[in-house]
């Protein structure tokens, strides 16, 4: 099995730009965390812990592209790419903890408004903004085929979008000294927060969980093995994604007695690969004789 094409990306100059991203992250997270305390705002701490979870994210998916690239061997069979999945799935947890700490924090700061400094609220979310924008555009082509990369993306997609927030908190803070717009705006950054990391997180879930392909329809996949002609039966199906770009299935099929197994084997390949993309496939071959008893279709 080939894993090549796990990385589209050229793997020096994609570690280059996640290694930038992350300092300038954490550079901005220093600089949101002292505006935030001088000016008494919580929205733009709020922006500055989830800044500093982008560095985070950041962080784990540059050490977790470096082990994905490792070649298959005794201890690790089908190779390393699974743990840009682990990856994710540490960064989407990592983002509803600090989502859920927001809540918390907006709530406490309705019941007890606390006096902010409008002007220094806006001019660091500004800075934010601009550098939640070049971040983002450092990753954007990397995550189109990355779940770990795409991970880290929407942790900074989300950060510019709550730096745009923060500016406008800050503007009314500014102009008609409303406190009440910080929480508010405090609790749209951790809402958007949330609803983005529980939507992403099942698909991470299926990849770890050896779920079927969310595109690719089983039922559909055993009849096109079952209408190979000397086919008589298949179970023990199992389809899962080794990778976020690699499905696979291994299965039972029970053939005529008088059949050529090696043609109808590679007759069965050649139209998964054809018809649903399945590149990587292994047959256990049985004949009415030999075969499972009461073998379920699906599972074992």
């Amino acid at each position: 099995m080939g894993h090549a094409h796990h990385h589209h990306v050229d793997p020096e100059s994609g570690d280059a730009r996640v290694a930038f991203a992350v300092a300038i992250n954490l550079a901005l997270t220093v600089a949101q965390v002292i505006g935030g305390i001088i000016s008494g705002s919580l929205s733009l701490i709020a922006d500055a812990l989830h800044n500093f979870s982008d560095a985070i994210a950041l962080i784990i998916a540059f050490a977790a592209r470096r082990i994905a690239r490792r070649p298959a061997d005794a201890r690790m069979t089908f190779g390393y790419g699974r743990i840009e999945a682990v990856a994710a799935l540490v960064n989407y947890t990592t983002l509803i903890v600090i989502g859920l700490y927001l809540v918390y924090e907006a709530i406490l700061r309705f019941i007890d408004p606390s006096p902010v400094t409008g002007w220094i609220i806006v001019i660091v979310a500004g800075a934010a903004l601009l550098i939640d924008l070049a971040t983002a555009a450092l990753t954007y082509t990397m995550s189109k085929t990355s779940v770990n990369i795409r991970a880290a993306f929407l942790h900074n997609l989300a950060d510019a979008l709550g730096s745009v927030a923060v500016i406008i908190a800050g503007t009314l803070v500014l102009l008609y000294g409303w406190l009440w717009v910080d929480p508010a705006v405090t609790l749209l950054i951790a809402g958007y927060i949330l609803w983005q990391s529980f939507s992403e997180l099942p698909g991470v879930v299926r990849i770890l969980m050896l779920g079927s392909p969310p595109d690719m329809d089983a039922s559909a996949v055993i009849e096109t093995i079952a209408q190979v002609p000397g086919v008589v039966s298949v179970h023990h199906v199992h389809l899962w994604m080794m990778g976020e770009h690699d499905p696979a299935l291994d299965a039972h099929v029970v053939l005529d007695p008088g059949s050529d197994d090696p043609r109808i084997r590679a007759e069965i390949k050649k139209r998964l690969e054809t018809e649903h993309h399945l590149h990587h496939t292994t047959l256990e071959i049985e004949h009415p004789s030999d075969q499972c008893i009461d073998g379920p279709t699906i599972g074992h």
